[in-house]
């Protein structure tokens, strides 16, 4: 079936994943795939990283929520439901995202490409960590590696993914995504 290509319907379904994911969550001080990070650090940054990102290139200012240190469940449904109101409200289609180091992009489709990217393949990280369903859309992975592979040199010199993880040839698009972003997609937390 795959996601939807309408930003904010994607970011409901790929938003909705990883709440289900938070909900599921019994420690929030287990490790991740993701080198030194804990459960609560996957949250922490998608609940931080893109109000900055926002304000500086749009002047939007998401309302801030609860702390993640004191209840990472309540910050993550505070700051998701901000993101959905945003996307959800038609004055957003006419605004633009300006950024030093992607250009001018249509600000819906600027939180697409790399805020809703991104709690996509951190729903597997958390999902990981906790011991959950830690299947992604298979047709979704597909997609982004497609448009990640491109610009593999930018990917590795932002210093955001770690080096490339050799998967099998016939991996499925799920672990080819993992690898090709620095996940390997066996971890398991030890």
């Amino acid at each position: 079936m795959g996601l939807s290509s309408r930003p904010a319907e994607r970011h409901r379904e790929v938003a909705r994943g990883f709440t289900d994911r938070v909900r599921g969550a019994r420690s929030w001080d287990v490790p991740t795939p993701v080198a030194a990070w804990t459960a609560r650090d996957v949250v922490r940054h998608l609940v931080e990283w893109l109000p900055p990102f926002l304000a500086a290139g749009s002047g939007i200012q998401l309302p801030a929520g609860p702390s993640v240190d004191d209840d990472p469940a309540a910050a993550w449904q505070a700051h998701c439901d901000a993101v959905q109101t945003l996307l959800d409200d038609p004055a957003t289609t006419g605004r633009v995202l300006s950024d030093p180091h992607i250009g001018r992009l249509p600000l819906d489709c600027a939180i697409d490409q790399f805020y809703t990217a991104d709690v996509f393949m951190h729903t597997w990280d958390l999902a990981r960590a906790t011991g959950q369903d830690d299947r992604l859309d298979q047709d979704f992975c597909a997609q982004m590696l497609a448009r990640m592979q491109p610009m593999e040199g930018a990917i590795r010199s932002s210093g955001q993914f770690g080096p490339r993880v050799r998967v099998n040839d016939d991996a499925d698009p799920q672990a080819r995504l993992l690898g090709f972003i620095g996940r390997d997609p066996d971890w398991t937390a030890t």
